[in-house]
């Protein structure tokens, strides 16, 4: 897939910026900024709480918790176990989506927990997983971002059995000339690791995909 090199906050990052935060309490009096420090680990908690603005059904005062005994070396997990938890979070978020998502008017799921809604039906062949592929897509997280997509410039052309196990199954179900949002579990997109900056790990993900054609488009 190209252009996935959107920046994303990782959740390494993340991580980093709680044990990096310089200051934090429980108190719900507005902050008193005196010196350029003061300001420097405001505005590193500000940033910290733009960035978790999606993360429905955290506890403040225990966020808040983990950046100070984290800078006290007193936090009650290490880094790595917090990633990981943040992870599985994640994943959980995934899952109640699709939970919700497989309840809505229109949308079938396979065996393998893919989920898919036919926009356009199409009147073409389908392709089998060793064909060559031409499509327009867009991808999406499931909070809405589009982090990859096609659309107003070139399509693009692979063999279907080298791209995330959600699309080779997929892209069977269509023909050519239709268009179908699939929604991917982690499991059958990129796994417990994500890709790159641009998708986190655990990530259900969201793709609406054109079938052009199969095999290349000629120019």
């Amino acid at each position: 897939m190209k252009n996935l090199f959107k920046k994303m906050l990782s959740v390494s990052f993340v991580a980093a910026l709680l044990i990096s935060a310089q200051s934090c309490t429980n108190s719900n009096s507005p902050a008193t900024l005196t010196t350029q420090t003061d300001s420097l680990s405001y505005s590193y908690g500000v940033m910290m709480a733009r960035e978790l603005a999606n993360e429905n059904g955290l506890n403040a005062e225990l966020v808040a918790a983990g950046i100070r005994e984290a800078m006290t070396e007193t936090a009650q997990i290490s880094l790595e176990e917090a990633s990981a938890s943040i992870s599985l979070g994640k994943a959980r978020v995934g899952i109640e989506f699709l939970a919700e998502n497989a309840k809505k008017e229109g949308v079938q799921i396979t065996a393998s927990g893919l989920q898919y809604k036919v926009i356009e039906e199409g009147t073409g062949n389908s392709p089998v997983a060793t064909d060559e592929v031409t499509v327009h897509y867009k991808g999406t997280l499931i909070n809405g971002e589009v982090f990859d997509s096609s659309q107003g410039g070139q399509p693009i052309s692979f063999p279907l059995n080298r791209v995330i196990p959600g699309w080779t199954e997929g892209l069977q179900l269509m023909k050519e000339g239709g268009k179908t949002i699939f929604y991917i579990p982690y499991e059958l997109a990129y796994g417990e690791r994500g890709a790159g900056q641009v998708i986190p790990p655990y990530a259900a993900l969201i793709f609406e995909v054109e079938l052009l054609k199969i095999g290349q488009v000629e120019n």
